[in-house]
């Protein structure tokens, strides 16, 4: 097999690894519900002065239904992963093009994962480390600190 080919078995291979473990975080955080536990709500807005109720089918009525829907999509879209940063470096003096690499991809509350692919001429390794509020339990090289710095400093909402 040439090197090529076993080249691109290896970044198919890697790209598979990714989904799944996104996947699983997924499925982790529905099952356990930490996305909403983990984090406390924020502080409630002061409820606006009741209104008279539209009569259904008018515009102001649908405008209403609207503005209700976009707030439940907002709230939703906290949750999902959003937010990438990407370092590349050159892990060892005797490679160069910068071929290892740490990805940080993130939602809005600081969770998710770090991805890193330390390559050197004979093999490559690929590392996964769970973040929790731009932090892991494991102890992060300084690239993947570098990848959640890069996150954290554009830390937000994206849809105000």
């Amino acid at each position: 097999m040439s090197s090529t080919l076993a080249g691109a078995f290896g970044i198919a291979a890697l790209f598979v690894a990714v989904l799944a473990l996104v996947f699983a975080i997924q499925a982790v955080r529905a099952q356990t519900g930490t996305t909403a536990a983990a984090v406390p709500p924020p502080a409630p807005e002061p409820e606006p002065e009741p209104q008279p109720e539209a009569k259904p089918g008018t515009v102001k009525a649908e405008l209403r239904k609207l503005g209700k829907d976009i707030e439940v999509t907002r709230a939703e879209l906290r949750d999902t992963v959003q937010h990438l940063a990407i370092v590349r470096y050159d892990a060892f003096g005797d490679t160069g093009g910068k071929l290892s690499w740490s990805l940080a991809l993130l939602d809005d509350n600081g969770h998710g994962v770090v991805l890193t692919s330390i390559n050197s001429r004979a093999d490559a390794r690929t590392y996964a480390k769970e973040i929790r509020s731009f932090t892991s339990e494991s102890k992060l090289s300084p690239e993947e600190e570098e990848a959640l710095e890069t996150l954290r400093k554009d830390a937000g909402p994206t849809i105000t």
